[in-house]
């Protein structure tokens, strides 16, 4: 075998930031290893221990093909080493396993090198793709059980694998080497020189804290790839798009695999989300409600009724807690599988253990929501959210409607499970935690035509300079997804006695899509959202960081502007007698 590597950045004992290394792991076949030594974070939130590799292969037949890129941070160093291996211009094929930048933020980079390359990709990521080129190129959509040929033995095929931990991923088999290409599955956040994993003992941390952040979410998509790589003939090597490629102990870590996600699928709640891809703006729509329910805990598995076989939608439904549709065309190339599933579902739900939600996508031509809804009303189920109707094109408000219904189920849903959690609480540190006091706040923000409000009471002074804050989010908490990096917003300071209308106005229940500041007065402040003029003061504050916390997001904040209009006047204060709520 043969391996180089290149240095970025000044040499010294200790390894330089990035580097790119090569090594040919089995004859026509070579892992380009993007190392990025020192990286701590992946996906904000995801603390790393040992840096991160980004792995990139060159399969040579008669033809070649090049098995994703990588990180843009690696463009020059990538770029360079691949010009070392082969010319550009003999790459007759790019597969894109999924289109996280991680992977494909050189696509674009790759294909101006040679734009006759054709990028085979399953069809939900050439529309990620589109937008990331920018520019026609040649393209094929592949799914399961199609096949490249590259010739001298080497046969690709094609394996979905959508949600691990991207609805777009696919899994690239080659029967000569009997080699499969995963991207993120099995693969770790590890960096050093060994392109193998050689010494278990050190990848076992990282294995499995990688699984539990970006596989475990995802269990059953898990336990349904692998029941496709059990048809394979045979797998001597695993490649990852991360860390060490997997050979020496392929059978064990992809048990571990199976075992950690059966345990998980036995204990998880989760939602089957079935809609028509690529019909109206039901890919966006369904993304929408499916960010809704995953905000709380809840897994969803969303189902193509496209090319979804019956005995799948028979699985999932009687696995689900909740069922939402999106509601299918009546007529077209698709109708007729879809109408099937429809009664499929129907015979399928238990009305004992599930709930049920419906939308209109706005496609023109959909099954009647009405019609549906009533057969399920006739089985007993729990209607968790009320049919959303989409008469025009979907915009800001729209999918913002279809989050908020989608956390209404997974909150439903996980109703039991949180009342047993606070009974859990030992009485005594229950009562003690209690004693924790705080202010009382109304935090609202607004991003574009999207505006939001929430009650807070944990809210502290975090750092004077920068002046800085933090607040506690719930992860369910619908004004979460207007407090990202970078997103603004206001933190009312409710007065000492004149706060009761304020908190009871906040403290309802609203349903999905409703206006959360009707009846409120409010005006603007200078980034934008609402002030509320009840408010004793306000403090303009723009999200810095945010870190994980179990069922909280902590949330930190730098303060821009703040205004007081009453001076004389304190804050008001939440006294609770437990600690389990608050």
């Amino acid at each position: 075998m043969v391996s180089s590597m290149q240095r970025a950045g000044q040499t010294s004992n200790k390894p330089s930031r990035l580097t790119i290394a090569h090594e040919d792991i089995t004859e026509n076949t070579t892992a380009i290893r993007s190392l990025d030594w020192d990286r701590d974070r992946f996906d904000i939130e995801f603390a790393l221990q040992n840096g991160t590799t980004y792995n990139s292969f060159l399969i040579r037949g008669e033809k070649t093909a090049l098995v994703d890129t990588s990180h843009a941070k690696f463009h020059d160093l990538y770029l360079a080493e691949l010009k070392n291996l082969i010319d550009p211009k003999d790459i007759d094929y790019l597969i894109v396993s999924h289109t996280e930048p991680d992977h494909s933020g050189l696509v674009k980079d790759v294909l101006a090198l040679n734009p006759d390359i054709t990028v085979y990709a399953a069809k939900v990521a050439h529309q990620f793709l589109a937008e990331l080129v920018h520019q026609p190129y040649n393209k094929v959509q592949v799914k399961s059980g199609d096949k490249l040929d590259l010739g001298n033995g080497h046969e690709l095929e094609f394996c979905t694998a959508p949600n691990l931990h991207w609805p777009d991923t696919i899994f690239t088999y080659d029967h000569k080497t009997q080699h499969l290409f995963t991207c993120d599955a099995f693969g770790m956040h590890y960096c050093d020189d060994s392109t193998f994993d050689e010494d278990l003992e050190l990848l076992n941390k990282d294995y499995k804290i990688y699984y539990d952040c970006l596989m475990g979410p995802n269990a059953r998509s898990v336990l349904a790839a692998i029941k496709r790589m059990d048809k394979l003939p045979g797998i001597n090597t695993i490649a990852t798009g991360h860390g060490p490629l997997i050979r020496h102990n392929l059978e064990e870590l992809v048990s571990r695999y199976a075992d950690w996600s059966k345990s998980q699928v036995k204990v998880a709640t989760n939602v089957a989300l079935f809609y028509v891809s690529e019909y109206g703006d039901a890919d966006n729509l369904a993304a929408a409600i499916a960010q809704g329910v995953r905000k709380t805990e809840v897994i969803v598995e969303e189902i193509d009724l496209r090319t979804a076989e019956q005995s799948e939608v028979r699985e999932f439904v009687g696995l689900a807690s909740g069922v939402i549709i999106l509601m299918p065309p009546q007529s077209g190339e698709f109708s007729a599988n879809a109408q099937t599933a429809l009664s499929t579902i129907l015979a399928t739900v238990n009305s004992k253990k599930q709930a049920f939600g419906l939308l209109e996508s706005a496609g023109g031509d959909d099954e009647p929501v009405d019609t549906l809804r009533n057969r399920f009303r006739e089985t007993d189920l729990k209607e968790a959210f009320a049919p959303i109707r989409i008469d025009d094109l979907p915009n800001e408000q729209t999918y913002q409607l279809c989050e908020e219904a989608g956390t209404d189920m997974g909150q439903w849903l996980t109703r039991d499970k949180s009342v047993k959690q606070m009974k859990s609480l030992d009485a005594d540190l229950d009562k003690a935690l209690g004693r924790l006091s705080g202010g009382l706040y109304i935090i609202t923000a607004k991003k574009g035509d999207i505006q939001s409000a929430m009650l807070a009471s944990w809210v502290s002074q975090a750092s004077i300079t920068p002046l800085g804050l933090t607040i506690a989010v719930a992860k369910d908490r619908a004004i979460e997804s207007l407090m990202q990096i970078g997103d603004r917003f206001v933190l009312n300071i409710l007065e000492e006695g004149n706060y009761q209308p304020l908190m009871k106005h906040f403290l309802k229940r609203f349903a999905p899509g409703a206006d959360r500041f009707a009846e409120v007065k409010t005006y603007p402040a200078a980034n934008g959202s609402p002030i509320l003029a009840d408010s004793l003061a306000y403090l303009e504050c723009e999200v810095v960081t945010r870190m994980e916390c179990s069922d909280h997001w902590l949330v930190y904040s730098t303060v821009d502007i703040g205004r007081v209009s009453n001076l004389d006047s304190l804050t008001a204060v939440h006294h609770r007698k437990v600690g389990n709520h608050y």
